[in-house]
């Protein structure tokens, strides 16, 4: 694969967290919160949502104004209209723009991610399991440095 550099002003947002409410304390809310303490401009509902906000216009604006999309893929994700509304429009970007994905699997086995949507099963993930919240971040955080230019 081509290595290709951005400039960080293209875009809003370094990245949008998508998640599940039920896995906001154990996963989102760290990981947004070790994301942002390193530099990254992230959206991540709690620091963007406030009273009287449109949801639908600001989920597209943080999703179309990020260049990387980070997914807390768990059972709880997998049954949610909202987080299936925001993998849709990210997979989308994925492919016809050449957004990076970081699946991030939380309690769920990989042959549970693919028999929710195989093309998830495809992309290169990290585990709770395996892996710490600090862990996961750095390694975001490092993939990103390559991506970008100053």
């Amino acid at each position: 694969m081509a290595q290709y550099l951005i400039r960080k002003d293209e875009y809003q947002y370094d990245v949008f967290l998508s998640h599940a409410s039920e896995d906001k304390d154990d996963v989102a809310r760290p990981l947004a919160v070790l994301l942002q303490e390193r530099g990254l401009r992230v959206w991540y509902d709690e620091f963007e949502l406030k009273i009287g906000d449109n949801l639908v216009a600001k989920l597209n604006a943080g999703i179309s104004g990020s260049r990387f999309g980070i997914l807390v893929l768990s059972k709880d994700f997998f049954g949610k209209d909202w987080t299936k509304y925001e993998l849709d429009a990210l997979e989308n970007l994925a492919v016809t723009e050449d957004r990076i994905l970081f699946p991030i699997w939380h309690n769920i086995t990989g042959h549970e991610v693919r028999a929710y949507r195989a093309s998830l099963a495809n992309i290169v993930a990290r585990s709770t399991a395996t892996h710490n919240i600090e862990e996961i971040a750095d390694e975001i955080l490092a993939v990103i440095r390559i991506h970008y230019a100053d």
